[in-house]
């Protein structure tokens, strides 16, 4: 019992003294304890003075480790799982678990990740060294900044006394170039230009100041400043360019189903039709190849789209029974019906103005459509299927919003229904906003 508390009470000193040790991604271990980090620094307190790290530079914070002597003279090395007055659980570093009795230990000691006391100062040093270049070249940056201002001293402008401040004398420019006084003895000054002469080769010749020269200089540079910094306007792309064009397409369309039910048992002498239509929901999608180099596209199309849920009053005999009666004295019987359509085929754009900032263009399909109808009565139930060809025209508009296009159609969809819903109409509005792309 003495024995553990002993141990206990230096374990938690090393532990009260220990530092964190730092692997980085070059693999050098660095131990300190860390005064203050964030999402891209770390400040570290070492032996040899303070340095901060680059948190990109760090690869992990490697976990404490412990020594463990032994009676015999036996070491292990570990991190410590579990430890009571009786057993010490160690982890060594092949993942292996050892439990030990706490009699059998000597002394419990700090493992050492660092390669040497002369290394670690190295890496410190180092790291102070390089900072303090870094801050010596963001002062001479600052510095050069500072000098490059304009402005002189003494509440003078470089725009307003040039002249005052270099005492400027008058400068003659010969063949395009400046010939001062003092820059050149009369003897070897070049022959001035011809006013003819200097036309036709563009250039200035006379009698000038430095202020007009200080005044062109300034000129060209905010000129060529301003030219750096207009943005560069993305290329807008040509129609030319596609050959390959995917949209896909969600709407709705005014969909008039009407179901003859006059051949069903307790309908003989209804008139009329069961309205089993309503808005439905259209979700489609095509694929189309432009035909050669024209405003003509063409490819495969597939949609689907469902029938709304309806409802009607189901006068199957079979339901109107005193019995049936009886059993569901509180309700009427009902007819529901719901179903789904189904088309693929081949559809068509036909591009008015395909350069333009909204580009108008003409569409039609050819397909074949599944239409499946859900007859779900009180005691009976069926599926009324009308299959066939179905084909639409309409008008569409596309814009380009970054690198894709967004959209909206308006077609006429045609089809002829048969069988038990023959008296539907054969033409219905389907309008759907679309998402696209050209490639």
């Amino acid at each position: 019992m003495k024995n553990f508390f002993v141990l206990l009470f230096a374990l938690c000193c090393s532990a009260a003294v220990n530092a964190e040790t730092l692997k980085m991604k070059n693999g050098n271990l660095i131990t300190g304890s860390i005064l203050s980090q964030t999402e891209y620094t770390l400040n570290l307190a070492t032996s040899y003075g303070n340095i901060t790290l680059n948190q990109r530079e760090i690869e992990e914070i490697l976990p404490d480790k412990h020594r463990l002597i032994l009676k015999g003279g036996t070491q292990l090395v570990g991190i410590i799982l579990d430890m009571d007055e009786f057993n010490l659980k160690l982890q060594t570093d092949d993942g292996t678990v050892v439990n030990i009795d706490m009699p059998q230990i000597v002394t419990i000691e700090t493992y050492d990740y660092d390669r040497g006391a002369a290394a670690q100062q190295q890496i410190v040093e180092e790291q102070i060294k390089r900072e303090e270049q870094q801050a010596a070249v963001q002062a001479q940056e600052a510095q050069r900044a500072q000098t490059r201002q304009v402005e002189a001293a003494g509440g003078l402008t470089f725009d307003a006394d040039i002249d005052q401040v270099f005492e400027a004398k008058q400068a003659t420019v010969v063949n395009g170039a400046v010939v001062t006084p003092a820059a050149a003895a009369p003897a070897a000054q070049p022959k001035p230009l011809t006013d003819e002469e200097a036309f036709l080769r563009k250039v200035k010749s006379g009698a000038i100041t430095q202020r007009e020269y200080a005044s062109a200089a300034k000129q060209e540079l905010s000129s060529q400043k301003t030219a750096k910094t207009e943005p560069k306007t993305a290329k807008k792309p040509k129609e030319k360019d596609f050959s390959k064009y995917f949209a896909v397409q969600a709407g709705a369309m005014a969909l008039d189903l009407q179901l003859a039910n006059t051949a069903r048992p307790g309908y003989e002498t209804e008139e009329g039709s069961a309205d089993v239509g309503g808005t439905s929901i259209q979700v489609s999608g095509k694929f189309l190849w432009r035909i050669k180099e024209s405003n003509f596209w063409l490819g495969p199309v597939v949609g689907v789209g469902n029938i709304p849920n309806n409802s009607f009053e189901d006068r199957d005999p079979a339901v109107q029974t005193p019995e049936w009666i009886s059993q569901h004295p509180d309700e009427t019987p009902t007819v529901k019906t719901s179903g789904q359509l189904l088309t693929f085929g081949a559809a068509t754009n036909y591009y008015l103005n395909p350069n333009s900032r909204f580009a108008f263009y003409l569409t039609g399909s050819a397909a074949y459509e599944m239409l499946t109808l859900n007859y779900r009565g009180e005691v009976s139930s069926e599926s009324i299927k009308s299959n066939g060809f179905a084909g639409s025209v309409g008008l569409g508009v596309e814009t380009w919003v970054d690198d894709v296009m967004i959209g909206l159609e308006a077609r006429q969809v045609f089809a002829k229904r048969a069988d038990d819903l023959k008296d539907s109409a054969t033409s219905n509005t389907v309008v759907q906003a679309q998402l696209s792309w050209k490639f």
